[in-house]
């Protein structure tokens, strides 16, 4: 996890250190050579702050940054969220005095403290299940071949796994094995899927979903719809409906972790048009750049809820933003 960004932050964080020391050993010289005839008391203690601390000016902070801002382009990190990274920096970095001795930890500081403000808290999924009105109603998006219907089953095994009763519903009646593939889940988590024919209404479908869980006093109904590219307007006309048929309580959008920006457009676009509440990004033991992990939640300003992290149903962790944070200093 975030292999080259690590390496790269590394080595950065270093180099300004040397920096920020080439600056301060130039304005102490400055400052000594102006207070050279000065034999008034206090001009002792002033040249020994000067040399226990240093302050971090202008050139050298936007020095760093644009170094720092190439790291972040190349790993994939969205113009947005970089623009708040350089404005939050700046206000806390420059002028700001800094033990010298301690240059490269209050640097490290105030990434992280940057960072943890760009990143979103997620919510609690299984107590705002359990404190909400039967059954609770979650419809997932997102475009074929990201894992939304994998990331369905590990959703559903958590949740029983935690005491919450659930129904799947099939609404992905577009493509070919997709009933199938939902099915093959349902079957080894011994969960309950409803499903219609291929090319039925998938509205349809929840439908009935939500109606076999009142009836039965269900908690939870998972949707699954069909894969699409979020150009598609007939088929984003079809998620609107199914939507206004089931009311879901959520609606969470699946993407690649490892697509980078691509996910952050698919996620504002999914957005715009259905109006998307959380954020699962999949494949994420194998991004080595991390970053639409960074960015998707600022820009978006939707949290990410999960990662996905293998192909296995215990494959899924909650997303924790101190953990992400301190992942690119460790």
């Amino acid at each position: 996890m975030f292999r080259f960004l690590k390496e790269k932050l590394s080595k950065l964080l270093k180099k300004t250190e040397k920096e920020i020391e080439k600056a301060a050993e130039a304005e102490k010289e400055k400052i000594e050579k102006e207070r050279e005839k000065e034999r008034k008391v206090g001009v002792i203690g002033k040249i020994k702050k000067i040399i226990t601390l240093t302050k971090l000016n202008e050139e050298v902070f936007e020095k760093f940054f644009s170094e720092f801002e190439e790291l972040l382009i190349e790993n994939n990190v969205a113009i947005e969220a970089i623009d708040f990274l350089h404005e939050k920096l700046r206000k806390e970095l420059v002028g700001k005095e800094i033990e010298r001795k301690k240059v490269k930890e209050a640097l490290e500081r105030s990434l992280k403290e940057a960072l943890s403000s760009l990143l979103l808290e997620p919510f609690d999924l299984i107590e705002e299940i359990k404190r909400s009105e039967k059954p609770y109603v979650i419809v997932f998006f997102g475009i074929n071949g990201v894992g939304k219907t994998l990331t369905i089953a590990k959703i559903a095994k958590l949740l029983k796994k935690n005491k919450i009763t659930v129904v799947l519903a099939a609404s992905d009646t577009f493509r070919a094995a997709a009933i199938e593939q939902l099915e093959k889940h349902s079957n080894a988590l011994n969960i309950k899927m409803i499903k219609h024919k291929y090319g039925a209404d998938p509205a349809a479908v929840a439908f009935d979903a939500i109606k076999h869980a009142k009836a039965r006093n269900i908690d939870c109904v998972l949707i699954d719809t069909a894969g699409r590219m979020h150009t598609k307007k007939d088929l984003m006309e079809e998620m609107k409906k199914i939507c206004k048929v089931s009311k879901p309580n959520l609606k969470i959008f699946v993407a690649e972790s490892v697509v980078g920006n691509d996910a952050i457009e698919q996620a504002k676009a999914f957005d715009e048009a259905v109006g998307i509440d959380c954020i699962v990004l999949t494949k994420f033991d194998v991004d080595e750049k991390g970053g639409a992990c960074i960015s998707i939640g600022y820009v978006t300003n939707k949290p990410i809820l999960f990662l996905g992290t293998g192909q296995s149903y215990d494959d899924l962790k909650p997303f924790n933003k101190e953990e992400i944070i301190n992942a690119l200093f460790s």
